[in-house]
């Protein structure tokens, strides 16, 4: 069959959209119409040149849509389920013998492709995919709102729930407030923390972050962020989350930490974005028992960790409706990155189809 679908030419080259043809699904395999997808900032990064990947190539990893037929051996889903991709394994485990892509066929202009990420493309009218990426949900799930749960949301919520635990009475601090950041804002405040700090260098964001669960806000544009939490928590937070990357939030999030002494822990930070190489403060580390860990995609395991989400969002309590500010065409996708990219983005925009 015939579809239309963005493809990843070259980081100086616009995004093409443009037909490919699809075959059949093969074993292990599933054949999704998209209903929305969302536009990450992980696809900026094979955009932009900051990883490699090998082009042209198809892109987008997080989305809803509608199962429209399945390979051998499929059981878990069925033509007419509704669904959401994800980034990680449905059942959140990336050991043992699995397909490392999809091994139906797309071709453009003669030439295969593939998804640019695991056996992921959502950036497509139709896709091709592995259906361990693949997770059903109910009926009722928005097909629009619900596509940043594969990927951004799930990253920012899922380390509150996984990563860290976060436990009520605690207090945290959440450097970035895009769609990651926010998320894990709503855990958090989910999750009883007191005080909530976001951190941004956008007032606008800020104010939008308080939307979400932030108690209190730092512009970091207004002198020394950790000074800012540090009086605002009283010495320091037990949680700090760095959704940013950047090169100065990794060292801060650690700064930011309550420190302590004797047979009693310190704070936790996380780190959810990959930037540059940074210098950590470790003897800041070891005297107040600091820890510094890494997160992909919150730790999560999709068929668990999505419905609980989707239940916050039924129960008021994680608005996926305001986490989504922007909406766009397949055609308009190129503007849809470039203004992510320029961080114009307050929450999450996504690709509508």
């Amino acid at each position: 069959m015939r579809s239309r679908a963005a493809i990843f030419t070259g980081t100086e080259e616009p995004i093409l959209v443009e037909e490919v043809e699809l075959g059949e699904p093969a074993p292990g395999d599933v054949l999704v119409q998209m209903t929305a997808t969302g536009v990450c900032h992980s696809d900026l990064h094979y955009l932009r040149g900051y990883r490699q990947i090998t082009r042209p190539t198809l892109m987008g990893h997080e989305g809803t849509g509608e199962v429209i037929a399945v390979g051998e051996g499929v059981s878990h889903v069925a033509p007419g389920d509704r669904v959401i991709t994800a980034l990680v394994r449905r059942d959140g485990d990336p050991s043992g013998d699995h397909r490392p892509s999809s091994a139906s066929s797309v071709s453009w202009r003669g030439e295969e492709l593939d998804g640019h990420q695991t056996s992921i493309y959502t950036w497509a009218e139709h896709a091709l995919l592995n259906a361990d990426y693949v997770v059903k949900v109910p009926a009722e799930t928005p097909t629009d709102v619900a596509a940043p749960l594969g990927c951004g949301a799930l990253t920012g919520a899922g380390t509150v729930l996984n990563a860290l635990d976060a436990q009520p009475g605690r207090s945290s601090a959440v450097f970035g407030a895009g769609g990651v950041g926010l998320s894990a804002i709503a855990a958090l405040r989910v999750r009883e923390s007191d005080p909530i700090i976001a951190v941004d260098l956008s007032d606008e964001k800020l104010e939008f972050a308080r939307r979400f669960g932030a108690t209190e806000v730092v512009n970091a544009s207004d002198g020394d962020p950790v000074e800012q939490i540090r009086e605002i928590s009283g010495g320091g937070v037990d949680y700090a989350i760095d959704a940013i990357g950047a090169r100065g939030t990794t060292q801060q999030i650690v700064q930011a930490l309550k420190a302590r002494g004797g047979a009693n822990r310190g704070g936790v930070a996380a780190m959810l974005a990959t930037g540059n190489m940074v210098r950590v403060p470790t003897g800041e580390m070891v005297m107040g028992q600091k820890t510094l860990i890494g997160v992909l995609i919150g730790s999560a395991v999709p068929e668990r960790d999505v419905p609980e989400l989707l239940r916050w969002h039924r129960e008021g309590m994680f608005d996926l409706d305001a986490l989504v500010t922007e909406r766009y065409a397949l055609d308009e996708i190129n503007e849809a990155t470039s203004r992510l990219d320029r961080g114009e983005v307050f929450g999450r925009g996504i690709v509508v189809f």
